[in-house]
Formats: structure tokens, C-alpha cells, sequence
């Protein structure tokens, strides 16, 4: 009985089979087909799961490869202090030399260890930027000061290098107030004075200020190779450079313009690049004006240039930091300018060494000995004993949160490496204030 009714339900199976393929159209086979069909169906399915497989793989591979990328940005973010500390000492020392009367020939080996180390610190500096960039470390400290306080030290450190290449640097001053990170902001401008006299074989390079609506734009402009239209996009790409051939202007990595697109983007700062092959170029970016207040507030302040012709015989400085290479660096360096230094490695230390005696300035590294207070904490205790002290804070540590902080205690901040010219300057600046109020 099975056998009879597993045949006959073989017939009519049979018979549906022939019903649907002679219904169909002429030269097709429905019931192939839709075996074809589920055949490829279970392909699509295989496929597909392997397909599903090797993205996997492909996504887990990809997020440990940015992993350890990220920790070796937050890794050289985070060591940059350590970084910087030697190469701290050593620009101190080398400045303090140069402004020692020396044999032409010590003069310009003392030269040649200036530069150098400043390529060195160039090199570091932008890879320490990138990184901190990458790694997400890197906050802008938005605050109100007056342009000049950024373009007078660039001119006058600039004008010096662009003078050895045998190049006219024309600075016009400005008093416009504005409003950024002025780190960042004078990374920025750093990186158009350089490429200014690294692309400028002979003729003039042009610093100064245009007043438009929507900020103050700061403008750097050469008489140099310019750059084509083709190239315009390219140069802000890492790693891109124009082709020189000078080997003294080859130590770059490619990676400033890269900075600069970042940092302004970062800042919300537009740039701007008018260029003519044969003829020159012109870099500028646009920064908004400070409030209204500070711009009133800033016709009775003093500018970074207005103590350019104070000396600083006599000053007396004390200076707080737990490297002794860089106090020894300081000393020599703030002695060849004619202070009266005192250092120290601590504020105890400092205690012992000055009795109730006072200072002029107060220069102090944020980070001092392990588990004892730090530099913010120093001035605090200094200040209560000498009000009205003025305090520089000099550290490795960009955090937008310290550089906040020091200045809402009325302090300067200044990083590591320290740019002697600046450091001059800020210290010309406070000897004139205290001419003024006396």
C-alpha cells in the first residue's frame, strides 16, 4: 500500500512538474530555473557570510591599528615635557653665550649651535604639534591681548633671520586687540615667516595687520617664488613641500603648512593664500577683534614693544626650577643681560638663600619637585609675602587649562623652549611698568 501510494504521488508530482514547464514560455524550464535559482540563493548565502567574516576581521584590525596609533600620539604628547627640558637647557646655554664678547670665529661657532638647535627644536615642536593634534590633546586657550604683543617679538626674531640670508624683513606695527590662543596663534604666523624666507631668494619680506569687517587680519607677504595655481591645495596636505635646493632649507618635514590649516581650523580662523609664480606670495589669516572693553582698556597698557629700550642692568630676578641645568642655563643667561639672579630649586630653598629680600620678577617652572607644591602654588605663597610680585610661569605643558589659570592669577606663561627674545622683552615690559607706577 506504501509502495502503491509513494508511486502514485510520483505520477502526480510528475505530472504538476510537466503541467508547469509546458505552461511556461517556449524554450524556458520554470521548475530548472527555480532550482538554479535556489542553488544560487545558497551561494549568495555562503558568500555572503564570508564576506560578513572578512569586514570583521577587517573593522578589528582597523581599530587596533588607530589604537596604537593613539598611543603613540598620546604617548609623544605626554613625554614631550621630558623632551623639551634638555633641549631647554641647551638653547639657554648657547643664547647666554651669544650675548658673551667672543673671537669671530667662537662668535660663529656659538651661531652655528644657535641654529642648529633651533632646526632641532623646530623638528620636535612639529612633531609634538602633530601628535598632540592626532592624539586630541591639543586645546585652544581663547583669550584677549593686543596683536603687538605677538608680532613684535616675531619681527624682531625674524627680522634677524631673514638678514643672515641677506632678505629685508619690513614689519608695520600694529595696536588692534584681538582674540585667540596666542601659542597657536603665533605657531601660525611662525610657520608663514619661515616658509616666507625659506621660498624668498633675494627681496622683501612684509609683515604688518589689515583692518577688515569680520577680524583683523595678519598678513605675511614675499617677493619670492610664488606658487602655482595646480599646487595651492597641495601644500596645506602633509608631507607636501615645494622643491628647493638649498640643503640648509631641506631639514623640514613637510608638515608646517599641514599645522597650520589644523590650527586655524581648530580656531576657527580663515586663511587666506594670493600667490603669482616668479612673483611672490602673500599668507594671512583673520582673527576676531577683542571685546570692546579691552580695546579701551588698551590705550593706557603697555605694549610688548614699549620696554624695548629699558635695561635690565640691575633687575633682580629669582628664578624656580628643580633641573639644575636649567637654572645654571638662566643664570648665565640673565646675568649676560646685567640681572642679579637668584635660583633655586625650591621655594625653601629660595627662602634660605633671600631672607625678606624681594625681586623684580618671579620665574618659576610649574613643574617642580615630586609631591611638593607646584609653580602656581609657589607664586601664590610669594605673593602673599610680596604683593604685586610679577610672576612668569615657564613650562613644557601646553594645557589650555593651566594657561587659563595662570592668567587669572595675572601671570605670563611661557613655554619650553623658551625664546630668550621673548622672555627679554616681557622682562623690559615689567621694568617699564614699574617705572611708570613709581
Amino acid at each position: 500500500m506504501l509502495q502503491a501510494e509513494n508511486a502514485r504521488l510520483r505520477r502526480i508530482c510528475a505530472s504538476l512538474i510537466e503541467r508547469v514547464e509546458s505552461g511556461g514560455v517556449a524554450g524556458s524550464a520554470p521548475y530548472a530555473s527555480f532550482e538554479h535559482s535556489v542553488l544560487l540563493a545558497e551561494q549568495v548565502r555562503e558568500r555572503t557570510e564570508a564576506l560578513q567574516q572578512a569586514l570583521f576581521e577587517l573593522h578589528r584590525a582597523k581599530a587596533e591599528a588607530e589604537a596604537a596609533n593613539l598611543s603613540k600620539t598620546k604617548f609623544l604628547a605626554a613625554v614631550s615635557h621630558d623632551l623639551l627640558q634638555p633641549l631647554n637647557a641647551a638653547r639657554l646655554f648657547a643664547s647666554a653665550l651669544d650675548e658673551h664678547t667672543l673671537p669671530d670665529d667662537s662668535h660663529r661657532l656659538v651661531g652655528h649651535i644657535g641654529r642648529s638647535l633651533k632646526g632641532v627644536e623646530a623638528l620636535l615642536g612639529t612633531l609634538v604639534d602633530i601628535s598632540r593634534l592626532d592624539a586630541g590633546v591639543l586645546k585652544p586657550d581663547i583669550a584677549p591681548f593686543p596683536v603687538a604683543q605677538l608680532l613684535d617679538v616675531l619681527a624682531e626674531e625674524y627680522r634677524q633671520m631673514a638678514a643672515a640670508r641677506g632678505l629685508e624683513l619690513r614689519y608695520v606695527h600694529c595696536d588692534a586687540m584681538i582674540e585667540s590662543d596666542l601659542a597657536l596663534l603665533a605657531r601660525v604666523v611662525r610657520n608663514f615667516l619661515a616658509n616666507a624666507i625659506r621660498y624668498t631668494p633675494k627681496g622683501r619680506i612684509l609683515l604688518g595687520c589689515r583692518h577688515r569687517a569680520g577680524g583683523l587680519e595678519i598678513v605675511v607677504g614675499d617677493t619670492g617664488l610664488g606658487i602655482d595655481e595646480a599646487q595651492r591645495e597641495a601644500i596645506f596636505l602633509e608631507f607636501r613641500r615645494l622643491g628647493v635646493e638649498s640643503s640648509e632649507q631641506d631639514r623640514g618635514l613637510g608638515l608646517g603648512l599641514a599645522i597650520v590649516d589644523r590650527i586655524s581650523g581648530m580656531l576657527g580662523h580663515p586663511l587666506r593664500l594670493v600667490s603669482r609664480p616668479g612673483r611672490g606670495s602673500l599668507f594671512s589669516v583673520r582673527v576676531p577683534y577683542g571685546p570692546p572693553e579691552m580695546r579701551l582698556a588698551r590705550a593706557t597698557s603697555p605694549t610688548a614693544g614699549e620696554g624695548a629700550t629699558v635695561s635690565l642692568a640691575g633687575a633682580k630676578v629669582w628664578v624656580i626650577d628643580n633641573d639644575p641645568a636649567i637654572c645654571k642655563g638662566m643664570a648665565a643667561l640673565l646675568e649676560g643681560w646685567g640681572c642679579r639672579v637668584v635660583t633655586a630649586a625650591s621655594l625653601t630653598e629660595l627662602e634660605a638663600l633671600e631672607g625678606d629680600d624681594t625681586a623684580d620678577v618671579l620665574l618659576v617652572d610649574y613643574h617642580l619637585e615630586e609631591g611638593g607644591p607646584d609653580g602656581l602654588a609657589v607664586a601664590a605663597r610669594l605673593r602673599r609675602r610680596y604683593p604685586g610680585l610679577p610672576v612668569v610661569v615657564i613650562t613644557a605643558n601646553h594645557d589650555a587649562a593651566l594657561k587659563a589659570r595662570a592668567r587669572q592669577l595675572g601671570h605670563e606663561c611661557l613655554l619650553k623652549p623658551l625664546k630668550p627674545l621673548r622672555l627679554k622683552m616681557l622682562l623690559m615690559q615689567y621694568l617699564t611698568h614699574q617705572a611708570r607706577e613709581h
